[in-house]
């Protein structure tokens, strides 16, 4: 009975968290504060609101070209119900068109308006802020204002605490920009390495490719093709024998890690200092034929011996696969230094995480008859995943499982507060 009490009670505290975004009766300002380039930010707003605000009639699926004839007029209302001032005047909002598009949730379609605040390039201490869309027409209307990107503030890719709700009553507020600091930067960086490491399905993959031999060895039969007595052999089914101590092999596959981490780290460098830039589907290609390969090596080695070789040449274009990451996190060169350092630092922490968690399951089983086998299997189906991939991302289509298995997992993910709701 106490745990179940519990329960509801730790569910009571997270659900305000979790479902404070996207509500039917309101719309939502989308804040990124940058240190030099100023403000950007955007609206969302429900095409219900339109509806019961203008009387739009939009359809309960609309497309982007139901909505885009009356853009017109929804911006002139955004520009009369909305504004930004601080002690160094008015901040006017220039409409910038560059990502106007539709978003879907589970309370119904939303526009995206983006904007930037003019003269904004010098922060104020104090963001004076009315946001009145909807609350006058529409009845129990709660507007939201999210400081989504703010570096200083340790803030990136938030989506889930609001820094201030407008009511009837209550249309304008003080927005404080003071709260910052190079440490929350640094932490808040560090903590995005380690989370897109893990939602990272490829990179995942990829690192489990380089796990699984690590518990085992190749023996000398397998590789000079020698008989040696089947006393000697008891455990090298198909060319493998269990590792003896826990603590050399793993100091070995933390080896290998390391060279990943050095190589993505030189390559996501280059690509945020736009001295390398390479087309997204090439590398997202490359990315899919790294498991593969990582894989086949698994079961006929390509590098007799340096394992560390494979997790580093392709360590390499994972880099560039985290740098475009990085822009989607809305990064733009702010703390250069530190923003690499501490996402960096944070996908090393993740990975290493990741083995923790699978080293000692294996190193558990290494020594079963089936181990060498298992190694094997698991590759294989890795190779036809990386295969899959590969021709999805080379051709630039989308295949019905991959969709069905992203869809069920964005699904659960979204269900949890964990990723924003599709595009």
């Amino acid at each position: 009975m106490k745990k179940l009490l519990l329960l509801i009670l730790w569910a009571s505290l997270l659900f305000p968290i979790f479902t404070f975004s996207h509500q039917p009766n309101q719309s939502i300002i989308y804040m990124r504060v940058y240190q030099e380039a100023g403000i950007d930010a955007r609206f969302e707003i429900n095409v219900n609101q339109l509806n019961d605000a203008f009387g739009l009639n939009l359809p309960k699926y609309p497309k982007w070209e139901d909505v885009a004839p009356h853009m017109d007029m929804i911006k002139t209302y955004l520009l009369k119900t909305t504004s930004f001032s601080s002690k160094y005047g008015n901040h006017n909002i220039i409409f910038t068109d560059e990502d106007t598009s539709m978003v879907w949730t589970s309370f119904g379609y939303f526009v995206k308006v983006p904007f930037h605040l003019e003269n904004s390039e010098t922060l104020p201490d104090d963001l004076i802020v009315t946001y009145s869309a909807f609350i006058n027409e529409i009845p129990n209307t709660r507007n939201l204002l999210t400081m989504e990107y703010n570096w200083k503030a340790g803030l990136v890719n938030n989506e889930t605490m609001f820094a201030l709700d407008f009511t009837e009553g209550k249309v304008t507020k003080t927005l404080d920009l003071t709260e910052k600091s190079m440490w929350k930067g640094f932490v808040a960086m560090v903590k995005q390495g380690i989370w897109h490491i893990w939602i990272g399905l490829d990179h995942i993959l990829f690192l489990l490719a380089l796990i699984l031999p690590s518990v085992v060895r190749r023996t000398q039969a397998a590789e000079v093709g020698s008989n040696v007595a089947a006393s000697k052999r008891k455990f090298a089914i198909w060319g493998w024998e269990p590792v003896k101590k826990f603590r050399p092999a793993f100091l070995y596959i933390i080896k290998i890690i390391t060279f990943f981490t050095i190589a993505h780290t030189i390559t996501l460098s280059l690509a945020a200092l736009n001295i390398i830039v390479l087309p997204s589907r090439l590398v997202e290609s490359i990315i899919a034929l790294s498991i593969g390969l990582a894989a086949y090596h698994n079961i006929k080695p390509i590098f007799k011996g340096k394992d560390w070789l494979i997790a580093f040449v392709f360590g390499l274009f994972h880099g560039f696969g985290f740098a475009s990451v990085m822009g989607e996190l809305g990064f733009k060169g702010e703390f250069l230094t530190l923003t690499l350092l501490g996402f960096n630092i944070g996908v090393e922490i993740g990975q290493v995480l990741i083995i923790a968690l699978i080293f000692p399951v294996l190193y558990f089983l290494r020594k079963l008859k089936l181990y060498p086998k298992l190694l094997v299997y698991l590759s294989a189906l890795l190779i036809v995943i990386s295969l899959y991939w590969l021709f999805e991302r080379a051709f630039d289509i989308d295949l019905p499982l991959d969709e069905n298995i992203r869809t069920f997992g964005g699904d659960i993910l979204r269900a949890l507060g964990l990723r924003r709701p599709l595009e």
